[in-house]
């Protein structure tokens, strides 16, 4: 049996059309709150809803989204835009990455996980088989006590390091994957340490084909995206728009070279839109729109400069490849 497991309930995997794989839509990250960094909360549905709903106007399906429990994720109000926008959203359980652990866990989650002061004190004090516990509860009961179930397991790791807990972290959240089938994500740090996460996966006896890697394009390296390809996995090239750390002819490139490699179906494009700043009824940013309206149209053109066929690329990005990445198969 495959499907893939939405909010709103599990869906067919042909229904899944045009995805964006790796997004944020309603989070207030504990951490962020204490650093009064305002310009990493999105903290009001209605702006956050307008965006999504700019996404659907142009075709899209679907949105993954990547806020794991310490992130400050708002199930109910996700729910309540896939609700009102008919439109797929999936959600995630597992962690992000240590340094986001020190901050105040909300009291929300206490009775779920006891009384803890931080992340951090949470997880050096439970083993690894009841964080698993917790993960298998959230893919397959719901998130933090709602009936809205995740439909994928995350874990995330440092830049050029892995931290006991961060180890700890993937670990908890392999075995969940190995008990619920829940496809798999990671948070690399700027596209570091993909390599040394899949020796401990594979310690774990992880398959990597339902395994994909975030933030490959932070790390604009053909020869390290062949090496991570070669296992199996999901390459996500999530970082569409953010000039600031390359531009889009780079992104393009490291694509196609995957491409030229026969590495076509292992490939994910996103935006992790997770700034007021990046979002266009926040402040004024390119917003959700911006990759399937804009960039879409870009790629198309330049692969078929380059003798690629632009558009079949764009359809397995964003449309085939998203329906096996993401599928349970039981």
């Amino acid at each position: 049996m495959s499907f893939i497991r939405t909010l709103r309930g599990d869906i067919r995997p042909e229904d899944l059309g045009f995805t964006y794989s790796h997004e944020h839509i309603v989070c207030r990250p504990a951490y962020w709150v204490e650093k009064e960094a305002d310009d990493l909360l999105l903290d009001d549905k209605e702006k956050s809803k307008l965006d999504v709903a700019d996404f659907k106007q142009h075709g899209g399906k679907s949105i993954v989204d990547a806020t794991a429990v310490d992130y400050g994720r708002d199930v109910q109000a996700v729910k309540e835009i896939s609700e009102e926008l008919d439109i797929h959203i999936v959600g995630t359980a597992g962690f992000n990455k240590s340094f986001l652990w020190d901050a105040g866990i909300s009291e929300r989650l206490k009775p779920m996980i006891g009384d803890y002061r931080t992340y951090s004190e949470w997880i050096d004090a439970t083993s690894i088989n009841s964080l698993t516990d917790f993960v298998i509860r959230e893919v397959e009961d719901g998130l933090e006590g709602t009936p809205y179930k995740a439909g994928q397991v995350k874990f995330g790791t440092g830049y050029n390091r892995i931290t006991p807990l961060e180890e700890k972290t993937l670990r908890a959240v392999a075995r969940a994957h190995l008990e619920t089938k829940a496809p798999l994500h990671s948070h690399t740090e700027a596209g570091t340490m993909g390599l040394e996460q899949i020796e401990l996966l594979q310690s774990e006896g992880i398959d990597l084909s339902h395994m994909s890697f975030g933030h490959m394009d932070r790390n604009p390296d053909p020869y390290y995206h062949e090496q991570i390809a070669s296992t199996g996995a999901y390459l996500s090239f999530d970082g569409v728009a953010k000039i600031k750390y390359a531009p889009e002819s780079t992104r393009i490139h490291c694509i196609l070279e995957l491409v030229k490699k026969g590495y076509e179906d292992q490939i994910l494009v996103s935006g992790d839109t997770a700034r007021k700043s990046y979002y266009k009824h926040y402040d004024y940013g390119l917003g959700l729109e911006y990759i399937i309206a804009k960039w879409v149209p870009r790629f198309i053109d330049d692969a078929n400069r380059q003798g690629f066929d632009g558009r079949a690329l764009i359809n397995k990005f964003f449309v085939e490849n998203p329906a096996r990445c993401f599928t349970f198969n039981k």
